[in-house]
């Protein structure tokens, strides 16, 4: 009798989590089979979770710009192109939703924060968060920038040559920046130590179990909640001492914002929250500024023609002793750079919502039905590199943001900062804080790269950055 047990077993198991769900009408196409991995039913989920970033390119070839992928009882409905990102980039989120998506982000940022909150309250805290990320407070930020890179490379590039691993010194120039800004220079002078080693627990309690089991009982996830507990604590010593004295703070920080805030029904902010919100800023912001500025470097080492012209540009803007804020917005060159940077290489692979509704899409005349419930899922590695929106899609060509070009100006075609209303709030800051840091660089050290060849795009990681020989040598310029 054990077989019968089994055999039902095997149909349950099949029935509710590897059976495709059904789309209905007029749903874009699905992908059955795998050429990669050629077996029956579970192929297309092993060579999806192999290289999704290879197999989202294989599917644009075989069915163009809309297909859906079925990971076992889920429906990934990919939209590849401008023409078909429309509707990503352009519905509210009573049709495609972010909060289902990333809800999983609760375990690191913390209750009633970004995705956790309700949608009032968040509105409240993007538009803080906004506010501190606006033009007029960069004025400030330049020269906390430029000072705390200063300080690093006297500190850690200090004989008259020598190795170093760029993605490291970058990802430790960018949180000293960052938190110098964001967290103020009390926290950064007296506390970066300790915060430095939480937020490293905190960043490697994010796993890919972590999207699936955001409270999985692993060792990654203890440390990640005990470190959370301790910044709240951290942070809320910090917000008390600044209430009794004022005095310590410039005001031009974004904590000093985030302990203001009201809410419309009149309560205030809590210190959790506080806390969850920096630890969502820098996140966002450490990840994509130290990759975006690791990538920009080391493609401009890797192309000496064009990094001739920006170190032309640079010692036309950045010759002085202090940089300003006007001096860095003028680096065009440098500014497309790292553009083209984030379109070759962008952070992520994936951006995800919920489709809440039934919602239509039309490509190539064809009108598709998207269901209910499906993840919907638009790639910037892959659309970014589309020989039909940029022109040779493969090479490191910064000219083709400039006019008479201006290739990312077709709607929806550049995501290099996503797009539409969730547009990431805080690409002023990231463009003002990399176009800084390389600029204090550039201007005292000449560089080359240990490798002859670039590193591989880190297409399986949670960030996608650098894998390989980052390596560069230094050798200290004599400033005048």
């Amino acid at each position: 009798m054990w077989y019968y047990y089994l055999a039902a077993a095997l149909v349950a198991f099949w029935w509710f989590l590897l059976r495709p769900r059904g789309g209905g009408k007029n749903s874009p196409p699905l992908v059955t089979s795998s050429s990669v991995v050629p077996v029956p039913l579970v192929g297309v989920i092993a060579e999806f979770l192999k290289n999704p970033n290879e197999m989202m390119k294989r599917c644009y070839k075989d069915y163009g710009q809309i297909f859906t992928i079925p990971i076992f009882n889920q429906r990934l409905t990919f939209l590849i192109g401008p023409e078909a990102q429309e509707l990503f980039f352009k519905s509210g989120d009573d049709v495609l939703s972010q909060d289902e998506c990333y809800h999983f982000m609760s375990a690191v940022f913390g209750p009633g924060v970004v995705y956790d909150a309700p949608r009032k309250k968040r509105q409240m805290q993007f538009q803080t968060m906004a506010n501190g990320l606006r033009t007029t407070r960069m004025k400030t930020y330049v020269a906390k920038i430029q000072q705390e890179t200063m300080q690093y490379l006297n500190e850690r590039w200090n004989k008259e040559s020598g190795t170093v691993d760029l993605y490291k010194a970058l990802s430790e120039i960018t949180i000293l920046t960052a938190s110098r800004c964001l967290h103020g220079d009390d926290v950064r002078e007296h506390m970066f130590a300790e915060l430095q080693t939480l937020y490293h627990d905190l960043d490697e309690g994010l796993t890919p179990l972590t999207v699936l089991w955001s409270r999985a009982p692993t060792p990654e996830h203890f440390r990640r909640d005990k470190a959370r507990k301790q910044l709240v604590e951290l942070f809320g010593k910090v917000i008390q001492q600044r209430r009794e004295h004022p005095e310590r703070s410039d005001g031009t920080d974004i904590l000093s914002l985030f302990m203001d805030i009201k809410y419309k029904d009149g309560s205030s902010i809590t210190e959790e929250e506080v806390t969850g919100l920096l630890i969502a800023l820098l996140f966002a912001g450490q990840h994509t500024s130290c990759t975006t500025s690791t990538w920009t470097l080391l493609l401009l080492l890797h192309n000496p023609t064009v990094m001739q012209r920006v170190m032309e540009e640079q010692e036309q803007f950045a010759s002085k002793d202090s940089l300003e804020l006007d001096d860095v917005h003028q680096m065009e060159l440098l500014h497309n750079s790292m553009r083209e940077a984030l379109r070759l290489c962008p952070t992520f692979i994936m951006l995800l919502r919920k489709a809440m509704k039934d919602a239509d899409v039309t490509v190539n005349g064809t009108t598709y039905r998207i269901p209910k419930g499906d993840l919907v899922v638009v790639s910037p590695t892959v659309s970014m590199r589309l020989p039909t929106t940029f022109k040779d899609p493969d090479v490191f060509d910064p000219d083709r943001f400039a006019a008479p070009r201006e290739e990312h100006k077709q709607p929806y075609a550049y995501l290099g900062f996503g797009g539409g209303m969730h547009s990431c709030m805080g690409q002023v800051f990231a463009f003002l804080q990399v176009k800084t840091v390389l600029s204090v660089i550039l201007k005292h050290y000449e560089l080359t790269p240990e490798s002859s060849k670039l590193p591989d795009i880190g297409y399986n990681d949670m960030v996608v950055g650098p894998r390989g020989n980052c390596n560069v040598q230094y050798r200290k310029k004599k400033v005048e």
